[in-house]
């Protein structure tokens, strides 16, 4: 879980601020301001100062807030002077926004606000569709506005071309204010109140915040009125709105955490007036000395003189404290040496007065150089000065060391707990001091050492005593069969396939040698016949859980289930049955294959469909010459966690990301989830949380009486339907990906969709199915627009958040074995949710993490990285173009300059990832392509040339070898979508390798063999084995393509 903030605002208008990882309040780094109430939300905080005026604070980050400014030049061909800007009268303007209604010259596209700064000037975007265009980035069509293309034809008689300019938010960690303009659109001034939220309200657009009153955290905090302490609600739940009880959050400030009373902290008197001043109060105010001095204070009774004032060096400062009072001493200190710090002796009491005598006097704050002087002498003596104190904390603090805060607001928008977190904010025990539970809790690292070294030794003489005591004694049992019944559901291997109702038994042996074997019968009847089929353990290559939104299933591969496209498919009643027999499975194939513990650092991993995640230990015979071992015959255990990505390295590192983007990192540990017991490891074991949107379509066709309806013709697609049209979804029946994932909001039209959309998310066309964009003309008779839902899943594994950064890609780079230093940081890059190149600093096998992120510039958003050997760093951008990243290296991390290359003609890239030498890619039609030439005196290669189709994903790993996710793989008993295989034949003289080998499937997404550097052992014959059912050479690919009947992998 990442490491979230509760703001808080104290009686004296300064800011803090209490991080979900932390036990200390830390003062806000911008202290020039006083607020009245803030509001938190993801990153940022919102407030309203005493000057009733709205500031933002945006956190520190490393990666930068940009934004892209276009502005498209347009021209008219003119029989004289050729292209110009002199446009006809119905034209767009010269220069304009890319819908052309808006005028937008150059010069006219100014900051938003002083908190801006541009990053670089005005420059044309050369690049248009994934291919560079003529020189000055024109693009060309008949007339405005239509179709664009980068050749020039004869009736081409408009052209534009796209200017580009980035600007960088710069105030961070500090106050911004936000200017009020004079538009009546605008709140007036001066603000009273202020929330902040709103990021998923229905129809608005992704990521927009909007004032609100209510917290969509749901988390419910307050100040009390008696004690102005923090209050947490618990038991704010769906079913029980009000909650049980107030816990108060007892975390001290981290200044609290040493004394400051030395003579070179800084001190500041507080001047408190008493009850005749205020009139009408029975008590003097409360004051705020430490309450060690409790006994030296002078009671009520007793006059207390005020100290001197008159010196502008005194390093003593006023700040009154009553009723409505929340200014404090700015410039107090200004002038003040050490000496001048130290407390002065008071002076002996003198008479009181009246409180008639009392003069009203001016104590000006903010600047007290200017403030005439007085002496104590000045002031006539009244009862009314209760007290004089001197506080000894370090930056004008107001408290004591020992008093808690007194709060005056709390905004829990930007704080993010999870129901089962633990929070260190409730630890301290009431009545004692901070420094009373430091002393109370101070057990140091050598007595730890010491007691732990004294019960192993007992533990191991406990062991020797018993055992020498029980050794005459013969084995009683040679043999332990233990066995496991239950009632499952079955998936008929025949037709009609449906569920039927079965028992199962498991039936676990362990033999003389200590091995252990398990059986699995599944008991079932067949017209009144009692029949069963059974599965060795040891034979079964991966148990994968199947979940749909009507059962709690499960599927049972073999090696030869696996070639059949065919597994053994179980259904329980309930989550929790099938979490039991998932785990008792998994925990029998691992002790009989005696594969344990956490994975290796040279594993293989992959990621379903679903987001489960799967390893595989890697075997030198994977890669042989001569007879490697199948790829069926892999065995893949389940680890806990949940991803969409997931990328490893041979130095034990391994990242992820998840379907909302978060980047998590692997701690060591295996099991979580369902996995519990023995089948889990005790420690490095967190809580992680996915978050996915669900999509559905709206589509509709014109009408000539009505318009646009949703009334289509009988041919069409449904009117709520997938993106293919071929499923109906409506709003009401259309239900989360499985039981386990939960609604976490209400639909609303996703804007974000390829291709552009209008004000109200509609794209247009001119028939189902067909290329959609996000305008209409008048031969588009068909429109569609996208709905999301966001659903969240909760479950455990060996991970940890890696924040505050969203992820779409990530790269690791491989290495073979040797070619590594033990204290040499590992390259790791990515590409964040919004397009930006990331390289991560400080990644190796202690800090897994990493330290901090390095922006690397782009002209445009990119989609997919790569490292390989070498430090050669390959990127596909959005528009299907390609990348090479020069000058790479360990002194200079992010390079210098990117070169484009050239995409395959007529393809947009995808994926592309990069070995020790070879470089590979995948296109959006499924393509996989092999670069040509690549050489370390020309690393960007020659050209692209078609290795194979019905490809998804691929991965190439140090030694160079390929493996791919297969769309479609045919079976002898069904059809396997998302399948993994494995590129046989790959040598330095055959890069491209003979053919393909079949492994798991389907319903696979990802794979990573970027880890996997075991070489196979040397043989003198070089002949590979020849294809199993797979396509082999260049000539089996080409005939392929102009397949069109059967999928046919790669």
């Amino acid at each position: 879980m990442p490491s979230s903030a509760l703001w808080a605002v104290d009686l004296f208008g300064r800011v803090y601020t209490l991080s979900t990882a932390g036990q200390y309040w830390e003062l806000c780094k911008d202290t020039q301001l006083e607020f009245k109430r803030v509001s938190a939300a993801t990153q940022c905080c919102w407030g309203i100062a005493c000057d009733n005026q709205v500031y933002v604070y945006v956190c520190a980050s490393d990666v930068p807030i940009r934004r892209q400014e276009e502005v498209y030049e347009n021209q008219r061909w003119n029989p004289v002077g050729g292209f110009c800007e002199k446009l006809l009268p119905s034209d767009r303007w010269p220069w304009s926004d890319v819908s052309g209604l808006q005028h937008r010259p150059l010069d006219g596209v100014v900051l938003p606000s002083p908190h801006w700064e541009w990053e670089s000037d005005w420059y044309v975007d050369e690049n248009f569709g994934g291919e560079p265009t003529e020189k000055g980035g024109w693009t060309y069509a008949i007339d405005f506005p239509a179709t664009y293309t980068r050749d020039k034809k004869w009736n081409s008689y408009v052209r534009r071309r796209r200017w580009i300019r980035y600007r960088r938010y710069k105030s961070r960690d500090t106050w911004a204010k936000i200017p009020s303009k004079d538009d009546p659109k605008q709140l007036p001034d001066p603000f009273n109140d202020l929330s902040v939220g709103g990021w998923e309200v229905t129809d608005e657009p992704v990521g927009h915040l909007s004032v609100w009153a209510v917290s969509l955290q749901g988390k419910v905090w307050g100040i009390g009125c008696e004690d102005r302490a923090v209050y947490f609600r618990q038991g704010v739940t769906p079913s029980e709105l009000s909650g049980k009880t107030w816990k108060a959050i007892v975390a001290s400030r981290e200044c609290d955490r040493s004394h400051s009373g030395s003579s070179s902290s800084l001190l500041s008197a507080g001047c408190f007036f008493g009850d005749e001043v205020r009139g009408g109060g029975d008590s003097c105010a409360p004051s705020d000395v430490d309450a060690s001095s409790e006994a030296e204070r002078p009671g009520p009774e007793q006059a207390v003189p005020a100290e001197s004032l008159e010196s502008p060096r005194s390093s003593k400062g006023c700040s009154v404290s009553g009723p409505g009072t929340s200014k404090t001493t700015e410039h107090a200190a200004e002038g003040a040496s050490p000496a001048d710090q130290t407390p002065r002796p008071e002076p002996p009491p003198r008479p009181a007065s009246t409180p008639a005598e009392l003069p009203w006097t001016n104590i000006d704050l903010k600047e007290p150089k200017k403030a005439p002087s007085h002496s104590a002498a000045d002031f006539p003596e009244s009862t009314s000065l209760s007290s004089l104190g001197v506080l000894p904390l370090g930056l004008e603090e107001p408290y004591c060391a020992d008093d808690h805060p007194l709060w005056a607001w709390v905004s829990g928008g930007g704080c993010a707990m999870e129901p089962h977190a633990v929070l260190k904010w409730f630890t301290v025990q009431s009545g004692l001091s901070s420094s009373v539970q430091t002393l109370s809790l101070s057990i140091t690292p050598a007595q730890t050492a010491a007691w732990r070294k004294q019960i192993f030794q007992q533990l191991t003489e406990r062991t020797k005593r018993e055992l020498e005591n029980f050794r005459h004694y013969e084995q009683a049992v040679e043999q332990s069969v233990w066995v496991k019944t239950g009632t499952l559901q079955w998936w008929c291997d025949w037709k009609p396939h449906k569920w039927v109702d079965v028992r199962v038994a498991l039936e676990q042996f362990k033999g003389h040698d200590g091995a252990r074997d398990s059986i699995l019968f599944i008991y079932y009847m067949v017209h009144e016949e009692k029949k069963y089929l059974h599965v060795f353990l040891n034979e079964v290559t991966a148990l994968v859980p199947v979940l749909n939104e009507a059962k709690h299933s499960f599927a049972l591969y073999t090696p030869e289930r696996t070639r059949q496209r065919w597994p053994v498919r179980l259904a329980a009643a309930t989550e929790q049955d099938m979490n039991d027999w998932l785990a008792l499975l998994n925990l029998s194939c691992c002790e009989s294959r005696r594969v344990l513990g956490r994975p290796s650092p040279e594993a293989i991993w992959s990621v379903t469909c679903k987001g489960d995640i799967f390893v595989s230990e890697a075997s030198p015979d994977l890669e042989a010459p001569e007879h490697p071992l199948p790829c069926d015959q892999m065995f893949w255990r389940q680890m806990g966690g949940h991803l969409r990505v997931v990328e490893a390295s041979s130095r034990g590192v391994v990242w992820g990301i998840g379907y909302d983007g978060t980047a998590w990192v692997y701690t060591g540990g295996y099991g979580g989830g369902c996995f519990q017991g023995l089948a889990s490891s005790t420690g490095n074991l967190y809580t992680q949380s996915d978050v996915k949107c669900v999509y559905i379509y709206e589509n509709q066709r014109w009408n000539p009486v009505t318009g646009y309806t949703s009334r289509g013709l009988p041919t069409d697609r449904y009117m709520w339907s997938d993106a293919s049209g071929l499923q109906e979804c409506t709003k009401a029946g259309t239900k989360p990906p499985s039981l386990q994932w939960t609604w976490v909001s209400d639909w609303s039209v996703d804007f974000s969709v390829s291709g552009g959309t209008d004000q109200e998310g509609w794209q247009y066309a001119s028939d189902f199915p067909s290329s959609y964009h996000g305008y209409k003309t008048m031969r588009d008779f068909v429109r569609r627009r996208c709905w999301a839902r966001k659903c969240k899943l909760v479950t455990s594994g060996p991970w940890l958040e890696v924040s505050p950064v969203t992820l779409g890609d990530v790269s690791i780079i491989p290495e073979s074995p040797g070619t590594h230093e033990s204290g040499h940081s590992i390259a790791l890059w990515a590409v964040s949710d919004k397009g930006d190149v990331l390289c991560r600093l400080g990644v190796s096998e202690l800090n897994p993490a990493g330290s901090s992120w390095l922006h690397v510039g782009t002209d445009q958003p990119f989609a997919s990285v790569s490292i390989g050997g070498d430090y050669q760093v390959w990127a596909v951008a959005r528009d299907g173009s390609a990348f090479y990243r020069g000058s790479v290296s360990p002194s200079q991390p992010a390079g210098d300059c990117w070169y484009h290359i050239p995409s395959p003609p007529r393809q947009r890239l995808k994926q592309v990832s990069v070995g020790q030498t070879s470089v590979y890619a995948v296109d959006e039609n499924g393509n996989l392509w092999y670069r040509q030439g690549v050489t370390p005196s020309y690393p960007q290669g020659s050209s692209w040339e078609h290795v194979s189709n019905n490809v998804r994903r691929v991965s190439v790993g140090p030694l160079d070898q390929v493996w791919v996710i297969a769309n479609k793989v045919q079976g002898s008993h069904s059809l396997s979508r998302g399948t993994v295989c494995h590129r046989t034949g790959v040598q330095p003289l055959e890069p491209k390798g003979q053919g393909w080998d079949y492994g798991i499937g389907g319903g696979w997404d990802h794979i990573s063999i970027r880890a996997n550097a075991t070489r196979a052992s040397k043989s003198a014959s070089q002949e590979t084995s020849g294809e199993q059912g797979l396509l082999s050479g260049p000539s089996s690919v080409a005939s392929a393509l102009q397949e069109a009947v059967g999928p046919v992998c790669c």
